[in-house]
């Protein structure tokens, strides 16, 4: 499930070396890539992954340190209630899903995994709340296991850089994969989001100073 089988499209020699130059940029810009989202282990990589869904990295983090001074295992999680789990996490939005989310998770882990978040595509997946883009960014930044997690930030530069059609994420997920080297995957990713974010913003953008755009005549869009 991590690895979108690879499909017959072709990608022509000027759009892989377009993505190389872009790929330097970024090196260039960001060589070191520490995660967004503060974590002391896999299993609190994953809740803060779900938190952050439709929600900014800095209102996690502003949350977390609350939620994991209560509970920061499983087992610990457990014990809560879903609704104090909820009144801890509501500024992140969608509390009453995500807070189920969690506590349902959290017994899944302790029933079926030893307590311990597992570094397996399908068994990530299955946990409740946890789609392909969450196990991604586990896998990737907490396994180590290349991988290319598609956030909002990269489905729109993929398609403004012309990287990707833009039509939906696993069209992007699968173009990235075949135009970038697998070992910078788990890299490359967080330096796009960080690209996006200070220089290269869905609204009121002005490709002609923007490093990337500007090299490639890219138009606002």
């Amino acid at each position: 499930m991590g690895k979108p089988t690879s499909s017959i499209k072709k990608y022509p020699p000027a759009l892989r070396k377009k993505a190389a130059a872009i790929a330097e940029i970024l090196d260039e810009l960001y060589p070191e890539t520490p995660v967004p989202l503060r974590h002391e282990d896999n299993y609190t990589l994953l809740v803060a992954v779900l938190l952050s869904a439709q929600c900014t990295d800095v209102r996690v983090n502003q949350v977390t340190p609350a939620l994991f001074a209560k509970a920061d295992n499983p087992s610990d999680m457990v014990k809560l209630d879903v609704e104090e789990i909820k009144e801890i996490i509501r500024p992140c939005g969608l509390s009453p899903r995500k807070s189920q989310a969690i506590f349902d998770l959290s017994n899944i882990l302790l029933e079926k995994h030893g307590g311990r978040v597992p570094q397996d595509w399908a068994a990530l997946e299955a946990l409740p709340g946890v789609g392909h883009k969450t196990a991604s960014v586990v896998m990737s930044q907490g396994f180590g296991v290349p991988a290319f997690p598609v956030d909002t930030h990269i489905h729109r530069l993929a398609e403004r850089w012309g990287l990707s059609d833009g039509k939906n994420v696993e069209n992007t997920e699968r173009d990235l994969k075949a135009l970038f080297p697998e070992n910078s995957w788990n890299k490359l990713h967080l330096q796009i989001i960080f690209f996006g974010r200070e220089h290269c913003p869905a609204r009121g953008h002005d490709p002609a100073k923007c490093l990337i755009c500007s090299k490639f005549g890219v138009k606002n869009r």
